[in-house]
């Protein structure tokens, strides 16, 4: 069996009558999946009887087991790991491991151009254990101290254990095992064990092969996933509340793990006085400079200044020009500002969010503005335009002056106006939203018109949430942009689709409100465990390349993605060029020893 988890294709759209392969004890069936599958809750069982995993240090894999009921009904009681034993005793604790039950959400109607058809996914993992007070999160029950007493409600809607499991039925469970950086490299065996009602109980073999080099603490890959405002309506809190700002660093803390910046809590930033200038209060700072450092925060967005905004309307037509009063501000703010950062080691990866799809030919001279008013504040200070790298209309201006950094949609990428603006000095990041496919005045249109990237919603093959860093690494690409990880969703748990005017299943959508879990954070999801596992992918691409050569790395990328529209589906290929990379890192390290 080869490095990294095998398993046999278990897509939703072939539903097969295959033999099964799973173990079987005492009327429980147990398979393993990989983390780039799923499986629908009436599908038939196939799968290795034991689960082979590989990573690195400080490096997060994952695998799921799922839980078959034969003939009968099947009560699970237990789920557990038990240690992972490696050389010379040496051990990874079931402390670093998590587990998760794989809740299944409604697509009730398809989102645009879907690839899998209309049911029931697994997406929503619940924990075993509530994060925020390590307890195990108990189900919901009727209480009463005494026979006609008075009756108390205690527990929750959501929780791992225990769960019934119908005959027929299946009911996924998600393993997160953690590296930790000081693990020694090899061979590290387990167990993973299910107990049911009746004294019955399955077993499974976990094998986990630790690679000799470890992962950089925060992403390389550079990234903006918006803001965490919105969490306020899902807990029915106010915004400037304690209460709040508990929940938004729980959130926080969870973009951090699965290698993505949180974006920086507003009442951590300095303030801006009315002439400007910040306003740094000591324990503000210091609070600012440990969420960076405990979340390993490597991108800094700096706000746009508070003065001087550009609008185009019938009251306000001069969209051009800022008040010379409002404009000394600006400058001043982005002057302290960049300072500020500087100052504490955070500029290098320092932006400004300057404009988001400007789509008028208005907005490409107010981007004009506001950068020439950036870089005459601060030359070295890069802004942002969600943009692509080729005009939206030859007769409009050229904003180049303006951008330091473009950020296509996924679609609108051109590989070769992409590589001009990097050979002039500008970086390119990409982002997707919703369902979009190549403009009419994309460079290429003829050739792309009808071709897709890989959207991302719950109604979709999950590697399309791992693929997209491997596609960025092939053009050249270095930051990785979505609208939002919260957006508001016809109903959180149970059609947990963004409407506008369509239907995007999970569009904008990767956590889940911890409420009927009674977790006053939020709940992770399949989709947003395989985004963080692409994202780590990303850093075996730059070690592999300090370690061998570019050209190597690019051998390895070639055969996963090579362009936006023909990226591979196939997760054993995905693991096998992810193994090739290891291996280049292993065998240079080794060298080098």
């Amino acid at each position: 069996m080869k490095n990294g988890i095998q398993f046999a294709a278990l897509v939703l759209l072939l539903i097969a009558n295959s033999p099964t392969h799973a173990a079987e004890e005492n009327g429980i069936r147990l398979a393993v999946l990989g983390s780039m599958e799923r499986i629908a809750q009436h599908q038939e069982v196939s799968g290795p009887q034991q689960a082979e995993i590989c990573a690195a240090k400080n490096e997060w894999e994952s695998f799921q087991v799922v839980v078959a009921a034969g003939p009968e009904n099947v009560y699970v009681t237990q789920a557990e790991i038990s240690d992972l034993v490696g050389p010379g005793g040496a051990k990874i604790g079931r402390d670093h491991i998590q587990l998760y039950r794989e809740e299944y959400v409604r697509v009730r109607r398809s989102s645009p151009r879907a690839e899998l058809v209309p049911g029931l996914y697994p997406d929503p993992l619940v924990p075993f254990v509530n994060p925020a007070t390590g307890e195990p999160i108990e189900p919901r029950r009727r209480v009463s101290e005494r026979w006609g007493g008075p009756v108390t409600v205690q527990g929750h809607d959501m929780f791992g254990l225990p769960f019934e499991v119908f005959r027929g039925q299946n009911q996924p469970i998600w393993v997160d095992v953690y590296v930790p950086k000081d693990a020694q490299a090899g061979r590290y065996e387990g167990t993973f064990r299910v107990a049911a009602r009746g004294g019955i109980s399955a077993v499974i073999p976990v094998t986990l092969t630790v690679w000799d080099f470890e992962l950089p603490d925060g992403p390389t890959h550079k990234n903006h996933f918006g803001s965490f405002r919105n969490i306020a309506r899902y807990f029915d809190v106010q915004r400037d509340s304690d209460e709040f700002k508990n929940i938004e660093m729980r959130y926080c803390r969870a973009m951090a793990e699965h290698r993505l910046n949180p974006p920086i809590p507003h009442h951590l930033l300095p303030e801006v006085n009315n002439d400007g200038s910040l306003k740094i209060l000591p324990e503000q700072h210091e609070a600012l400079k440990e969420f960076i450092a405990e979340l390993h925060v490597t991108d800094f967005e700096i706000s746009r200044a508070p003065f001087g905004r550009l609008r185009v309307s019938a009251t306000e037509p001069d969209y051009k020009h800022i008040a010379p009063a409002d404009r000394e501000k600006a400058m001043r703010y982005y002057r302290d500002y960049y300072d500020y950062v500087k100052q504490n080691g955070w500029a290098d990866r320092a932006y400004v969010y300057l404009w988001d799809e400007p789509n008028l030919p208005e907005n490409y001279e107010q981007v004009l503005v506001l950068g020439e008013l950036v870089h005459e504040a601060v030359p070295e200070l890069k802004c942002l335009v969600v943009e692509q790298t080729y005009p939206h209309d030859p007769s409009w201006p050229d904003i180049d002056p303006a951008l330091d950094i473009w950020c296509p949609l996924w679609a609108f990428i051109d590989r070769k106006t992409v590589g001009e603006k990097i050979a002039g000095g500008d970086e390119v990041w990409s982002y997707t939203a919703l369902v979009q496919r190549a403009p009419r005045y994309h460079p290429e249109y003829e050739r792309v018109k009808g071709l897709d990237p890989p959207y991302w919603h719950i109604d979709r093959p999950p590697i399309v949430y791992r693929v997209p860093t491997w596609i960025n690494r092939q053009y050249g690409i270095t930051g990785l942009l979505y609208w939002t990880t919260i957006t508001t969703v016809l109903d959180a748990w149970n059609n947990p689709a963004f409407a506008h005017p369509g239907h995007f299943n999970g569009g904008g959508y990767l956590f889940y409100p911890g409420v009927p879990c009674g977790i006053a954070g939020p709940v992770s999801c399949i989709r947003l465990k395989n985004l963080r596992d692409g994202m780590e992918d990303y850093e075996y691409f730059v070690l592999a390349e300090k370690a061998s050569d570019d050209e190597a790395v690019q051998t390895s990328v070639d055969k996963v993605a090579p362009e936006w529209w023909s990226y591979s589906k196939d997760p054993e290929r995905l693991l096998a060029a992810r193994q090739e990379l290891a291996e280049k890192i292993v065998r240079a390290k080794a060298k080098s020893d």
